[in-house]
């Protein structure tokens, strides 16, 4: 174990202690590892599988959409334009909390200033179903 210990005086600073990672002299240590380069050939079926199996499919799902897109009339998506007219979950998820808060309030939902968005969209959805299994002469318009 090498130590270094000051001859004399303390220094002013403390004087390094050179440490080698490789403590073996510049002549004992193996070369660097050489990479042996690709053949060309395989470098080229690399980039066709490349394109093959990552470019083909996205162009062929745009060229699809295109195609759903002149096909649409009416509303951009007709499965879920339906779906958020019958679920409520839906509608609430894509309000922002000003619009729920908005809605809360428009509802009667009692402490909906301090509910966080979670809280006041399960209070929100009791209070719709709650509205809907009253009667109809019972419902605000």
């Amino acid at each position: 174990m090498r130590q270094c210990l000051p001859q004399g005086p303390d220094p002013p600073f403390p004087t390094p202690i050179p440490l080698d990672p490789n403590p073996s002299s510049p002549e004992q240590r193996p070369a660097p590892r050489q990479l042996h380069p690709l053949p060309k050939g395989l470098v080229e079926l690399y980039g066709l599988l490349a394109v093959l199996f990552v470019l083909v499919p996205e162009w062929m799902a745009g060229g699809a959409l295109v195609g759903f897109k002149e096909a649409r009339d009416g509303s951009q998506l007709p499965v879920t334009a339906s779906a958020w007219r019958r679920v409520p979950e839906l509608r609430l998820a894509a309000m922002g909390l000003a619009e729920l808060r908005r809605l809360a309030k428009a509802l009667g939902v009692p402490g909906y200033a301090s509910l966080r968005r979670d809280r006041l969209t399960i209070r929100l959805l009791q209070r719709l179903q709650w509205l809907q299994s009253l009667p109809a002469w019972l419902r605000r318009s």
